[in-house]
């Protein structure tokens, strides 16, 4: 079993990522200091003056003659009090910006790793694992810098200038107060976080099982209900939750324990700097106003250490977090750097003895493919389902990559062409069409953002949608809803057809392009796609060839478990190349 990452190791990626905007980390950390430094300063000051003021006021009792300036007190209190609140205000609004910024930031970068995984990286986990990667784990390591690394700086200085300032006026109790709150901070961060490691990451594990369960469970509910299995499934999510709720209590305990330390760890040094302070203005050697200074000064060092218990009790949490969002980073893309430029002309495509494994699988996907589909040609391969139809255009999309063998396109390899040159030479129709809660025209120019109107109208019209979309109440401007499900389903396969139109691509692959569509619409379809496809190179993916659809198919291919069972030539003379 591999040995699970250091803290330092499993963080370090994301501290990088901090490091990005270190100059509003280090301002937000300024303010959230000067907001403690005015606590501090709030309650030393208000301690002397209230002390100050009524040991005055026994003197002029008594009789004595006595003076107190009572204005630089109370300016100085007034000024800790109005820059402790605007300080915590524009602490609070800066730094939770910066922790927006800060999401943004990580977001980004998970998405563009998941932009970067091949199809195999992909299948490998449910939509729930992905979701919690892009929501729950993003969401956890906010809490890095707001948490886990400002707080605990700012109240190790605060306690390092408190046990200077009090030293400054008895030795004794600086140093007794430096070992108090430095023995405090330690318990508080290291100790908290050993005490709730294995806890906190246990738990996130079991969150994370849970909103897995109830995701599949709402999309599988049909078949749960039709099977008269979802008692069954209910009452394995009940016990996931007995099991959540177990170590919510038990982590709250633990950080209950934090917290009674905290309050006893000020509360110690509360008291052991006023004994120390007490025994000093016995001896002379500080006055009645410096003694009660002192400990109150203590007191504010609750603001300090309050918050650190519980993020250092959850600290395993974000440890676990990142650990997982490591593995997906740590995993190759499929878009290495080209080592020239791609070709511009007419393009060659070849597959030599290509094959597919997924990890896991009993037997391969795809095993030596091989066929050379020359410039202007078109190419049919077919199969049933499960043949490796939709592996094939994962990989002619570069979605995946080959475990063996080799694909080039105009001479080059194909993982070798630079991403948006690829995408402009090359359009794939899979067989899932990804249609957004926007309107036509807005999904259409996804494929094309530039294009105006007539540009949309053409497309639309070489799939037979123009008659449709005219109709519509909007016209382009309607909304398709969210996954195209204010359309039928053949509709959005057109939809999705008139995106690759756009392209203007040199390759085409179509993965079922009449999929939903009645034979009618097919033909007609299939034949003013087929004035579009002239001079491109077309690979069409069916299940069964059907020459009276598919117009113009030089040769055949046939998939059998993976691999090719027949390949045969069919008569007619393909396009010109583009």
């Amino acid at each position: 079993m591999a040995k699970a990452p250091s803290l330092i190791t499993a963080l370090r990626p994301w501290l990088g990522v901090l490091a990005g905007r270190r100059r509003r980390l280090w301002l937000g950390g300024g303010l959230m200091a000067l907001t403690l430094l005015s606590a501090l300063g709030l309650f030393a000051v208000s301690g002397w003056f209230i002390t100050a003021t009524g040991l005055t006021g026994l003197l002029l009792a008594a009789g004595a003659a006595a003076t107190l300036d009572v204005y630089v007190p109370g300016g100085a209190i007034r000024l800790f009090a109005v820059t402790r609140t605007a300080s915590r205000y524009l602490e609070r609004l800066y730094n939770h910006d910066t922790v927006l910024r800060l999401l943004a930031d990580l977001r980004t970068r998970l998405f563009t790793a998941l932009a970067g995984q091949d199809s195999r990286v992909l299948a490998g986990r449910r939509a729930s694992d992905w979701l919690n990667r892009l929501t729950a784990d993003i969401d956890t390591l906010d809490s890095l810098y707001l948490r886990l690394l400002a707080p605990p700086a700012v109240a190790l200085l605060a306690g390092a200038l408190l046990s200077a300032g009090a030293a400054f006026f008895v030795p004794q109790a600086g140093a007794v107060l430096a070992a108090v709150l430095l023995a405090g901070w330690l318990w508080l961060t290291l100790g908290q976080a050993r005490l709730g490691m294995s806890a906190s990451r246990r738990h996130v594990d079991e969150l994370e099982a849970l909103r897995g369960g109830v995701i599949d469970t709402l999309q599988g509910l049909a078949e749960l209900e039709a099977y008269a299995t979802l008692a069954h499934r209910r009452r394995r999510l009940e016990t996931l939750e007995a099991r959540l709720h177990a170590s919510q209590r038990r982590l709250g305990r633990r950080v209950a324990l934090g917290n009674a330390v905290q309050v006893w760890l000020v509360g110690s040094a509360t008291l052991a700097t006023l004994w120390l302070a007490a025994r000093a203005f016995q001896a002379g050697g500080i006055s009645g106003a410096v003694m009660v200074m002192l400990p109150m000064a203590v007191l504010a060092m609750n603001e300090a250490f309050g918050a650190l218990p519980a993020a250092f009790t959850w600290l395993g949490a974000t440890r676990g977090a990142a650990e997982r969002l490591n593995e997906l980073n740590a995993t190759p893309t499929t878009t290495p750097p080209a080592a020239a430029p791609p070709p511009e002309n007419a393009l060659t495509l070849t597959l030599e003895r290509v094959g597919v494994h997924y990890p896991d699988a009993l037997q391969p996907a795809l095993s030596a493919l091989s066929f050379t589909l020359a410039p202007g040609e078109r190419l049919a391969v077919e199969g049933a389902s499960g043949s490796g139809k939709s592996t094939l255009t994962a990989l002619l999309g570069r979605q995946l990559a080959p475990s063996e063998g080799r694909i080039t396109l105009g001479g080059v390899a194909l993982d070798a062409w630079p991403d948006a040159a690829l995408r402009r030479r090359v359009a794939v129709l899979t067989q899932q069409s990804e249609l957004l809660d926007d309107s036509l025209a807005a999904n259409l120019r996804l494929a094309s953002p530039d294009a105006d109107d007539a540009a949309l109208w053409r497309a639309l019209d070489q799939v037979a949608l123009a008659d449709w979309a005219d109709a519509l109440p909007q016209g382009l401007n309607t909304r398709v809803g969210e996954g195209g499900r204010r359309i039928s389903g053949g509709q959005a396969r057109r939809v999705a057809l008139a995106r690759i139109v756009l392209r203007d691509p040199a390759l085409v692959v179509l993965d079922e392009p009449f999929a939903g569509i009645d034979r009618a619409t097919a033909q007609a379809l299939s034949a003013a796609l087929d004035r579009w496809l002239a001079g491109r190179s077309v690979v069409y993916l069916v299940h069964e060839a059907d020459d009276a659809a598919l117009a113009g198919i030089a040769r055949r291919v046939t998939l059998v478990e993976g691999r090719p069972a027949a390949a045969t030539i069919h008569h007619g003379t393909p396009p010109a190349a583009r």
